[in-house]
């Protein structure tokens, strides 16, 4: 029997609730929409909450295009305790006293955390090592130690400082992880330290003021929340094609003949309004090519 066809394309910006993964989240969107092609952009611990971007049908296919969106959180470090996870779900290894620590003694240390910075994920993290998830190999008491990576942190701002508890706005580039932030951060001011919560603001366009709640989807026409597939691709660059032009992209043809500024790699292309294709820039041929097509 042929697979049925998705009859839903579209995201959902969902605002996650705190003790559910992302896949979760995924099951649930799922179940709600009544469709199996169902995907999400960029991973939320279960103990965050916010912005997560779940994608329905077709618009699973342009979450990579949305894996480089920059994110803005909002997190709550606890001081002078130290987790396995780096954060309030994992088991404490160590507590130390907390010093008498001064705003100005905070903003020194969070300078240096501004700006291209590297840092080491941790140790209970998604990402795969030797076919493996690190998360994976931290349960079965295997040591591993990843490999450090380059972030941007854009803007670290102190919120708040209430022993042992502090808040900060944290802008920062994909890939970053918070929690390893918050730990190393407590390191710096010599006082160990973990996330005691954590919620994401924005990830690129998409905005925690306009995320839909699971339980409102569910008890609601979800149709009312579904965002167009290329809600997502604000940064890129959009091209109108004329009428052989899109006849030409939906058959795998080439685009010698567009007047484009070669601001990246792809485009975002459109036929009559309507979202057509990802367009692709073939350096080697000098033209277009299409990369994923959608009409």
């Amino acid at each position: 029997m042929p697979r049925r066809r998705p009859r839903v394309h579209g995201l959902f910006n969902i605002d996650k609730p705190s003790g559910m993964t992302s896949h979760d989240v995924v099951d649930a969107v799922r179940a709600i929409v009544r469709e199996r092609q169902v995907g999400h952009a960029g991973t939320l611990d279960p103990l965050a909450t916010g912005v997560l971007v779940v994608a329905v049908g077709y618009a699973t296919r342009l979450l990579e295009f949305m894996a480089g969106h920059d994110k803005v959180y909002r997190v709550v470090i606890r001081l002078g305790v130290e987790t396995t996870t780096y954060d309030a779900e994992g088991e404490v290894i160590a507590e130390h006293p907390l010093p008498r620590l001064t705003v100005e003694d905070i903003e020194s240390v969070l300078a240096s955390f501004r700006g291209r910075i590297r840092q080491i994920p941790p140790r209970y993290a998604a990402i795969r090592h030797r076919g493996k998830r690190l998360y994976e190999w931290a349960r079965q008491g295997v040591e591993i130690t990843p490999q450090p990576r380059e972030v941007i942190i854009y803007t670290l701002r102190l919120e708040s400082w209430h022993p042992p508890d502090l808040t900060l706005y944290v802008k920062c580039s994909a890939g970053t992880y918070v929690r390893s932030l918050a730990h190393d951060i407590g390191q710096a001011l010599g006082t160990g330290g973990h996330v005691r919560s954590l919620r994401r603001l924005a990830s690129g366009p998409f905005r925690v003021e306009d995320a839909v709640p699971l339980d409102v989807l569910r008890s609601s026409d979800w149709r009312t929340y579904l965002l167009p597939p290329d809600a997502g691709l604000h940064d890129m660059p959009r091209v109108d094609l004329t009428p052989e032009q899109a006849q030409r992209v939906r058959h795998g043809g080439f685009l010698s003949d567009l007047n484009l500024p070669l601001q990246g790699k792809w485009v975002r292309a459109y036929a009559g309004g309507r979202f057509l294709a990802i367009l692709q820039w073939d350096e080697q041929r000098r033209v277009w090519r299409p990369k994923k097509v959608f009409l």
